[in-house]
């Protein structure tokens, strides 16, 4: 039987070279339009620190006249000076990053790295983007930060398409690329496919991997990921995220034995914060989310249904995605 110190790296009990990034804010807005409270994200930025979390993902940079600041909280919107104000006082063991989308920021809104508390900044792409990407990267690179390219719902996507994405990206500076299971439709023979398929055609690179937990195989998968040598490793504190959430990371503490790494302050902040909050806010397995991975489609129309007053009548969700449309009768 295979052991754990030897899918980690022969005889060490842990890969020192796997860095975890932190979710919680970012991917937890979408839930709530990132209207968290200043402690909440204080608290969170606290909790990651003294658990040696190496990244915090907080929010987005965009263009302003993208957004309605009336409509989503500030979090959505990563002013610098209101992370530097939320950070004040704590020992910045963390890093800080945040995402960019294609088409939503310009270059007039990222500044140096110099003048930003922020250390990275990431792509994210739908794979007919990742020229675009690319371009963006080398930008934000050129003003001093880390960056990745995060290739979205790579479930949906041809073999054809990814390798010629990943052909153009390995051209590149990109040191991070990963897989992103946005749908949570992957199995661990997916992740297992595409995380060697990147690492293939990207020698040199970083392969990292963003997990959904419809199926309940965020943590599962996340794992296969890190034995076939996935370094970067994205979770949230309690698996707080879109839909059914993200990989937990108190799991991955647990899991990846680095020393540096430390529970405790984790399961305070759960706790303290976020257990409170999933009695107002939903996230986690539930039954939509599950059917929308089993279909490898988006989860915005179980997060719609969810809404609605007929949000625990699963059997009529599942006849509405499976029944196929009536056909037409052109004759008349």
């Amino acid at each position: 039987m295979k052991t754990l110190n030897m899918y980690l790296g022969g005889d060490q009990m842990f890969r020192p070279e796997i860095k975890i990034m932190d979710c919680s804010i970012r991917d937890g807005g979408l839930i709530n339009q990132w209207n968290f409270s200043d402690e909440f994200v204080r608290a969170t930025y606290k909790g990651l620190c003294d658990s040696g979390v190496d990244y915090m993902e907080i929010g987005y940079k965009a263009s302003k006249d993208q957004f309605d600041p009336k409509q989503f909280g500030k979090w959505r919107f990563c002013d610098d000076d209101d992370i530097r104000r939320i950070i004040d006082g704590i020992e910045p063991l963390t890093k800080l990053s945040c995402m960019v989308d294609i088409g939503r920021v310009e270059e007039k809104d990222i500044v140096p790295q110099t003048q930003s508390p922020f250390s990275m900044i990431r792509v994210a792409c739908y794979i007919k983007e990742v020229n675009k990407a690319i371009e963006l990267c080398n930008m934000i690179q050129d003003k001093g930060y880390e960056t990745t390219v995060n290739i979205m719902a790579v479930s949906t996507n041809l073999e054809r398409e990814i390798d010629e994405a990943l052909d153009d990206l390995s051209r590149t500076s990109v040191p991070i690329v990963y897989v992103v299971d946005s749908f949570g439709a992957m199995y661990s023979e997916d992740v297992s496919f595409l995380v060697k398929k990147y690492q293939n055609a990207l020698p040199g690179k970083t392969i990292g991997i963003h997990t959904h937990n419809n199926r309940q195989l965020a943590f599962s998968n996340t794992i296969q990921a890190i034995i076939d040598g996935a370094n970067m490793v994205d979770g949230s504190v309690y698996g707080i995220g879109r839909g059914p959430g993200n990989c937990c990371v108190e799991l991955l503490l647990g899991f990846l034995q680095n020393p540096k790494y430390k529970m405790r302050p984790i399961l305070e902040l759960i706790q303290n914060y976020y257990l409170p909050l999933s009695k107002e806010i939903e996230w986690g397995y539930i039954i939509p989310y599950m059917i929308t991975g089993v279909r490898n489609e988006h989860p915005r129309v179980a997060i719609k249904f969810r809404d609605s007053e007929e949000r625990d009548d699963y059997v009529k969700f599942y006849d509405k995605l499976t029944t196929p449309e009536p056909e037409i009768d052109c004759s008349k």
